[in-house]
């Protein structure tokens, strides 16, 4: 797919691609739909859950259902035009903006559509040991705040890296960055 940057332009969803053409997102736009929403499948399943509630209504039309959840989530993380990096890049990796929304603090997706959580699949007990790893807490506070062995400590720690395909810290630190596991 390469880079997409999304931008909102008089209220419709609009994309500017790698070789600087931009055109307005609607429900033709099947490749970037399908590929968009199979990110958003597997990495924010809770933001793909709510989006097909939001939106079930309209899934008799597969097309046009799939176009309206592809573009709340882009509205909802990707709405401004910007030069920084783009909202999408060449890995696939999304970089979410903080978008101005009148809603902001009451809407009940904020935080499952709208800056969602990334599924980093690991355990509740790992994000808790690598949140502290991530922090530069050592392995023996680590065992000590969360009342645990170190041995265990270690074990979480060898458990993520294997899951993750990492093999030192620096590596999961930039993983961590790269898909806001703890913002």
């Amino acid at each position: 797919m390469g880079e997409v940057e999304f931008y909102i332009f008089d209220g419709e969803l609009w994309c500017k691609s790698e070789d600087g053409k931009n055109q307005v997102v609607n429900e033709s736009n099947t490749e970037l739909i399908g590929s968009v929403l199979g990110q958003i499948m597997e990495c924010y399943p809770a933001a793909y859950k709510a989006l097909s509630k939001e939106y079930s209504r309209s899934s008799a039309n597969v097309p046009y259902y799939q176009y309206l959840m592809v573009r709340r989530f882009c509205k909802c993380n990707f709405g401004k035009l910007d030069c920084t990096s783009s909202d999408i890049d060449t890995s696939g990796r999304y970089h979410f903006e903080k978008v101005d929304c009148p809603l902001r603090g009451e809407c009940k997706h904020e935080g499952v559509i709208c800056s969602p959580k990334f599924n980093s699949k690991l355990s509740e007990q790992e994000l808790r040991v690598m949140k502290l790893v991530y922090k530069g807490v050592s392995k023996e506070e680590i065992a000590e705040q969360l009342y645990i062995s170190p041995y265990t400590v270690k074990n979480h720690i060898k458990s993520v890296y294997l899951k993750l395909g990492i093999h030192e810290k620096s590596e999961f630190i930039q993983y961590a960055n790269n898909n806001n596991l703890f913002n």
